[in-house]
């Protein structure tokens, strides 16, 4: 059995979280068994329990984000060690890019990181897709290790190794239910507006790039409303308003108006956040059906929010 490490930034522990419930499926066939600071018990030293642990670990995983470069003991100390033991080919060390970050700079930035080509998970559209992508690179790796084992680290061979204590295990489905607070609602849909806005913005570059005869505008009215216009050829083709409300209005969420004078009470689609118990997404209103399936209109993550409406201004042009 393998022991897997997670060095993480705190406020990336809902992602972490996500990441062992993926991960059950390897401890249910004896595969592997993971840790983190959060089993570290009550009265124990915090830094020689990490250091142990650390030691002992046969993968150790980075969750790359800004919050982790940014903190000190991650990048400093845990970060450090794991390269020091993956260069001295004690350990793997595994980085998982969760958030965009500039990353590739870091000591880290030349080993092979998860999901494919580095795309952070928090820019699928399904993160559970993601999650999947990652799990399959750490089995990779933990398949890869148990056939390098020699037979016999497996085996008891001695009356020693018989009587040897055995470390008490505790299960790693912890994860309980939380809740969320309208500060933590409205953080979440105005994070997501901006999202928006840069995506809008890029691949309405990329579309002019590979479209000789389209041109666009973008324009802010505010910090809680752009519009778009596509013209082809010069002529005016596709529009949009798009508008973020604050929680405590009537008409609240993130709203798309198919006309570039969009009012705030008048529009063609909603999403507004919603959560699971255990994390925050979007949800569309389902008024464009027709652009989307079930599936797609639902626990959007800001990308996936991003791209039902950027489908909404796109499709008159296709």
């Amino acid at each position: 059995m393998s022991k897997v490490f997670f060095s993480y930034s705190h406020r990336d522990e809902n992602m972490r979280d996500e990441l062992e419930v993926h991960l059950s499926m390897l401890k249910r066939q004896g595969l592997i068994e993971t840790w983190h600071d959060r089993r570290i018990d009550a009265g124990s030293d915090i830094d020689k329990s990490i250091a142990k642990s650390m030691e002992d670990a046969d993968v150790i995983l980075l969750l790359v984000s800004p919050y982790f470069l940014a903190s000190n003991y991650c990048y400093e100390i845990e970060m450090e060690r794991a390269l020091n033991r993956h260069q001295a080919k004690s350990a793997t060390v595994i980085p998982i890019i969760l958030e965009p970050c500039d990353w590739m700079d870091a000591p880290f930035g030349k080993l092979m990181a998860t999901p494919t080509d580095g795309k952070p998970i928090s820019k699928f559209s399904n993160i559970h897709e993601a999650f999947l992508d990652v799990v399959t690179s750490i089995k990779r790796v933990i398949k890869n290790k148990n056939n390098e084992r020699p037979h016999h680290e497996n085996t008891v061979t001695t009356k020693q190794e018989d009587t040897t204590p055995t470390t008490v295990k505790r299960s790693s489905n912890l994860r309980l239910k939380k809740s969320f607070s309208d500060l933590d609602k409205d953080n979440f849909q105005k994070e997501g507006f901006v999202y928006m806005r840069n995506y809008f913005e890029e691949s309405l570059k990329e579309l002019r790039n590979r479209n000789s005869f389209i041109n666009f505008s973008i324009s802010d009215s505010s910090n809680e409303c752009f519009s778009v216009v596509v013209y082809v050829n010069g002529d005016e083709r596709s529009s949009c308003t798009i508008r973020i409300g604050a929680m405590n209005r009537f008409i609240n969420g993130i709203t798309y108006s198919n006309t570039k004078n969009g009012s705030e009470n008048s529009f063609n689609e909603q999403l507004t956040v919603d959560n699971d118990g255990y994390s925050l997404f979007f949800k569309s209103l389902g008024m464009s059906y027709h652009f989307t399936s079930n599936k797609q209109a639902s626990e959007l993550s800001a990308e996936g929010a991003a791209e039902l409406y950027w489908t909404m201004l796109i499709t008159p042009l296709q």
